[in-house]
């Protein structure tokens, strides 16, 4: 019953079905400042009322509501601290009793990624209700998802600050933040978020196989943007044409010095990982050695032998092998982020790295909530700047 003592909304399984397909017919060719009404007039349908749709910023700290018809104003929200951010962490609803009714935080899920949160209130909840609100937020996330290809909208809400033409170029580049498959996961952050320039990273998921690269272009601006996106561009192609590690080092290598010149290079790590079997390989061509995690522990480095880095015309590259254990994560991250001073004048460092991400990993739950604690942590313990490009990636092998 609701409410006023009216007999309940029909929620089951045949309503359901009649509404997203309702929204699924509208939304084919809609246009994207239209996305707002139809959420919100799906929310009314079925006797939900306050609806916000919740993004998150670039720098990772806080939700941003989009605007638009139908749905309620507020102010940005923490993710730490705040139900609404514990349905981000966590990708898992948030139900908060709400005065008149139950306030519903639901994780917009796409592919693994987490887009934002819609949040709304309906008078009480029950299994109907929660299959339902499941199956319309990933309807919305995937609608968020389509139709931010042809506006800028939803780019222009997530920002909280300006951003660089540098920054602009490499957000542009990147895959989803995040990605969960039942065999892998993965998760990466980006810093400074609005002023990143020659660090970005690359992944995809070709049937067993999942390919990584990060990559660290030298310089800053511009320039350094310009080499990132030859550096993924050519990796992309390469990866594609279905070649080897060592043959995608080449590759990436000759773009790199027939493009720039030799004064020109990229330090990357490209990696590939057999999801069934868990047998890792990899090219170090100048990064920082990766961390193995076991247990929420850093138990090693991956060590191996590196090579010059790409635009270098280096030797064809030592490709190193380690059979992981279900459960393993495997970290990489860029030079950016050891080797910024202290607020006393030291360097940051490795060691102190690993101390945090052992802390980090006690605490936090699933590879994206891990990748931006630490990120968030790293960033504040370094003086709260970074004066240089800083990348985080994390794989784990499930």
């Amino acid at each position: 019953m609701g409410r006023d003592g009216e007999r309940r909304l029909d929620r089951s399984e045949g309503f359901g079905e009649h509404l997203l397909g309702a929204l699924l017919d509208q939304a084919h060719e809609l246009p994207p400042h239209l996305i707002a009404p139809l959420v919100a007039d799906a929310v009314r349908g079925f006797g939900g009322r306050d609806p916000v749709l919740l993004l998150q910023d670039y720098g990772q700290l806080v939700l941003v509501p989009l605007s638009g018809r139908g749905l309620a104003a507020r102010e940005p929200v923490p993710i730490d601290g705040s139900s609404a951010g514990a349905a981000f962490l966590s990708g898992v609803s948030v139900e908060v009793p709400h005065g008149d009714g139950v306030r519903v935080y639901l994780p917009l899920l796409d592919g693994g990624d987490e887009v934002g949160v819609l949040a709304l209130t309906l008078d009480d909840v029950d299994g109907d209700d929660r299959r339902l609100l499941r199956r319309f937020a990933s309807l919305v996330a995937d609608l968020l998802v389509t139709k931010s290809g042809y506006t800028d909208r939803i780019f222009q809400a997530r920002r909280l600050q300006p951003m660089s033409v540098a920054a602009e170029i490499q957000w542009s580049l990147l895959p989803p933040l995040a990605m969960t498959a039942p065999r892998v996961a993965v998760a990466g952050v980006l810093e400074p978020a609005y002023q990143v320039a020659g660090d970005s990273f690359d992944y995809a998921l070709n049937d067993d196989l999942l390919h990584v690269a990060t990559i660290d272009a030298m310089g800053h601006g511009l320039d350094a943007a310009a080499m990132a996106t030859v550096a993924i561009g050519a990796y992309r192609h390469a990866r594609r044409a279905d070649i080897g590690l060592a043959e995608i080092y080449a590759f990436m290598d000759r773009a790199i010095a027939e493009q720039f010149g030799p004064d020109h290079f990229v330090t990357a790590q490209m990696m590939r990982l057999n999801t069934v079997s868990g047998h890792l390989q990899w090219v170090n061509a100048g990064h920082p050695q990766p961390l193995l995690i076991r247990d929420h522990v850093v138990v090693e480095r991956l060590e191996s032998e590196t090579t010059l880095p790409v635009g270098f015309g280096g030797e064809e590259p030592v490709i190193s092998e380690r059979a992981l254990r279900h459960g393993d994560r495997v970290l990489c991250f860029t030079d950016g982020l050891v080797e910024e001073r202290e607020p006393g004048g030291e360097q940051f460092g490795e060691e102190q790295l690993i101390d945090w991400v052992n802390r980090v990993e006690r605490s936090q739950e699933g590879v994206r909530a891990v990748v931006r604690a630490l990120s968030h942590v790293l960033k504040e313990k370094r003086g709260g700047h970074t004066s240089d490009d800083a990348t985080l990636f994390l794989i784990e092998w499930r």
